[in-house]
This record gives structure tokens, C-alpha cells and sequence, in this order.
């Protein structure tokens, strides 16, 4: 009895229990609360200094793709800000290239193109007037006013996407010029920058911080770089094809395909539907079938072979994630959102992986887990030389038991 009643009292009590599932989930309710709080906090820090992120994040970005040519004309013994601004000279030169090569395609070829969507526009109001629509004049009136409206709002959220940020420093121009001061001083000085932040962090916060900014240069650079490739790839086929269906503003489109290929999901939808309008204006409903038929082949290719294969060792990320960081930076911060987001989400990645293989090594966890499969091949593999060990042992002690009696 006395046994029994010692082990009844050595058992917890259902209260005591509750209280602690209690405590433990108010603990991590108030550290999940905390964490919301710090995030919005830094929301809305970044939206209140948005005009000075802006530029610094476009001055990254740009940096990244500028460094390799001045990396390889320093090495060649060239001082690094002659080789920072030649680097900036050549891109602003290609850039104002590409503008130069548009523009006059665009003014020529604009009216043109207006006269046949003012006949497309026509043709198609007389086929709803027709059976089986049978629209009336005024309701027709009424869905061409709704129409209208939608298209102007659409425009003005699309310019203030644009613009967010830029109207309160003062112009376009400002911003471009500092994100090009920005991008001079970053090429120019980076190798110095990680140094001096080990330095300020100490030995031992510095060497995480400076793992950690590595490894992020890297991820960014791949993932401008691979999706440059990509969307040339599709820009490249997509305007062969529009140039051998004859659909005017070819070469516009094609470089509109490339921009917007580095906003993922949204960009080659919008820059293929605008394909596909321009040819079905221009060129008839064939051809813009045909075109659309082209749009999503190449972009199949792309989404299933190209990106699977080259960003799988920049990103690493999985759709639903660029996914959901192309809307919420779309939401937040407009089209500048959506195309810096991607790249945020990577860089984000890059630091709970590096926090994720310290915590590892904390615990000693460093060596990769074994799967579910390997822990039970490994198991039934245990259990099957145990077997096969103890009929050793059984049949040599039956032996020596027999040679005894002998």
C-alpha cells in the first residue's frame, strides 16, 4: 500500500499540467505578439524612409550587375574609380541605346497602329450589336464608359506604383542621379565595405555578419544574372516569332518582354498579353492566336526547364514563395515592389538558412538527417545483424555444449 500510494503522489497532477501547457503557450502567444509587433514596427520604419531605401536597393541591384566587368578591368590593373565609372559610362550608354532604337520605332509606327485598333474597335462593336449579344447602343456606350474609367485608374495606379518614393524627393531625375552615385561609390568601394563591418561588429559578431552579406552578394548577383539570361531567352524567341508573323512594334515588344521578365509571374503575363493585343489589332485574330501560342510555349519552357535548372543554385526558392513576395511587394509598394521582391525573399532566405546551420551546430546537429526510408533501411539492416548474431552465439554455444558432452 505504501508502495502505491508513493507512486500515486510521484505522479503530476492533471492541474499542474495544464497550468504548464497554460504557461507555454501564453509564452510563445507573447513572443509571436512581439515578433508582429518588431515586423510592423519595421514596416512602417522602411515605408517613412522609403525614399532613401528606394534608391539604395535600385544602387544594390545595379551594383551587381556592374561589378564583374570592374572587378575584371581592376584586376587588370585599372584604379577602381576610373574602373567604376567606365562601368556606369557602358550601361548608361547601352541603356540609352536601347531607348534611342525604341522611340523612333514607337513614333513611326504609332499611327499606324492606331488606325487599325480604331477599325478593330469597330469591327468588334458591330459583332455585339449582332446576334446572339444584341447589344443596344446605350448599353454599349455604358460598357465602353466602364471600360474607359477602369483603364484610367489602372494608369494611375500603375504611375503612382512607379513613382512612389520619387515625388517627395523632388523629381525622377534626383532619384535616378543618386541611385547612379550610389551605384559608383558601391562598385567602387565594396571590397572595402564587409572588412569594416567586421571590423565595427568585432571578431565575433563580425565574422557571422560577414559570412552572412557574402553569401547574400552572391545569391543576388546569381539571381540577377540567371534571370537576365532567361528573360533574354525569352525575349529573344518571342520577338523572332513576332517578327516573322509581321506584328508591328517586334523589337518594342520584344525588350518589354525582357524587362518584365524580372518581375516573375506578373511580368510575362503582362508583357505577353500586350503582345498578344498588339497583334490582334494589327494583325487579325489568327495571328494573335498564333502568337499566344507562342507566349505559352516559350514560357513553358522557361518556367518548367530554364528556371528550375539555373535558379535552382541561386534562390532556391520555392514558387509559392516568389509567388507570394511578388504580390505583397506589388501591394505595398507597386511595380518597384514587385520587381524587388523576389530579391528581398532571396536574400531573406540566404540569412534563416545561415541562422538555421548555426543553430545546428549549437546542437550538434550539423551532420544532414538521414530520411524516413534510410532511418528504416538502416533499422530493419540493425535488427537483421542482431538476429544474425544471435544464432551465431546460440549455434556456437549448442556446439561447444554438444563437444562437452562428448
Amino acid at each position: 500500500m505504501a508502495q502505491e500510494h508513493t507512486a500515486q503522489s510521484a505522479k503530476p497532477d492533471r492541474g499542474q499540467l495544464i497550468g504548464k501547457g497554460g504557461m507555454w503557450l501564453a509564452k510563445w502567444s507573447l513572443i509571436v505578439v512581439s515578433i508582429a509587433a518588431g515586423a510592423w514596427v519595421l514596416g512602417w520604419i522602411i515605408e517613412e524612409l522609403w525614399v532613401i531605401i528606394l534608391p539604395v536597393l535600385l544602387a544594390i541591384v545595379v551594383a551587381t550587375v556592374l561589378w564583374p566587368p570592374t572587378r575584371a578591368m581592376t584586376k587588370r590593373g585599372v584604379p577602381p574609380a576610373a574602373a567604376a565609372a567606365l562601368s556606369l559610362i557602358l550601361a548608361f550608354g547601352v541603356g540609352a541605346g536601347i531607348i534611342a532604337g525604341i522611340v523612333p520605332s514607337v513614333v513611326s509606327q504609332a499611327p499606324d497602329l492606331a488606325n487599325q485598333a480604331t477599325q478593330g474597335i469597330q469591327q468588334v462593336q458591330d459583332w455585339v450589336k449582332g446576334p446572339p449579344i444584341n447589344l443596344r447602343d446605350e448599353q454599349l456606350d455604358e460598357v465602353v464608359h466602364v471600360v474607359v474609367n477602369k483603364v484610367q485608374e489602372s494608369g494611375s495606379m500603375i504611375a503612382s506604383g512607379v513613382f512612389t518614393g520619387v515625388t517627395t524627393v523632388g523629381s525622377l531625375l534626383i532619384t535616378l542621379a543618386l541611385v547612379l552615385v550610389l551605384t559608383f561609390f558601391f562598385i567602387k568601394d565594396g571590397p572595402r565595405f564587409v572588412p569594416w563591418v567586421h571590423v565595427v561588429c568585432g571578431s565575433r559578431g563580425g565574422r557571422h555578419v560577414e559570412a552572412v552579406l557574402v553569401r547574400m552578394w552572391d545569391t543576388l548577383g546569381g539571381f540577377i544574372r540567371t534571370q537576365a539570361i532567361v528573360s533574354f531567352i525569352d525575349a529573344f524567341f518571342i520577338g523572332v516569332g513576332l517578327l516573322i508573323l509581321g506584328v508591328p512594334l517586334a523589337p518594342v515588344l520584344a525588350i518589354l518582354t525582357f524587362i518584365g521578365g524580372f518581375i516573375p509571374i506578373v511580368g510575362a503575363f503582362v508583357a505577353g498579353a500586350l503582345a498578344v493585343l498588339v497583334a490582334l489589332v494589327a494583325n487579325g485574330f489568327t495571328t494573335a492566336l498564333i502568337v499566344l501560342a507562342l507566349i505559352i510555349a516559350v514560357q513553358q519552357i522557361e518556367g518548367n526547364v530554364l528556371q528550375p535548372v539555373l535558379q535552382s543554385k541561386t534562390m532556391k526558392l520555392h514558387a509559392v514563395v516568389v509567388l507570394l513576395a511578388v504580390t505583397a511587394g506589388g501591394s505595398v509598394f507597386g511595380i518597384v515592389g514587385a520587381f524587388l521582391a523576389v530579391p528581398v525573399a532571396a536574400v531573406a532566405a540566404v540569412l534563416i538558412r545561415y541562422v538555421g546551420e548555426q543553430i545546428d551546430e549549437r546542437v550538434g546537429d550539423s551532420e544532414p538527417k538521414m530520411s524516413d526510408m534510410d532511418e528504416l533501411e538502416v533499422a530493419v539492416s540493425d535488427a537483421y545483424s542482431k538476429d544474425s548474431s544471435s544464432e551465431d552465439s546460440s549455434s556456437d554455444g549448442s556446439d561447444t555444449t554438444s563437444s562437452d558432452d562428448k
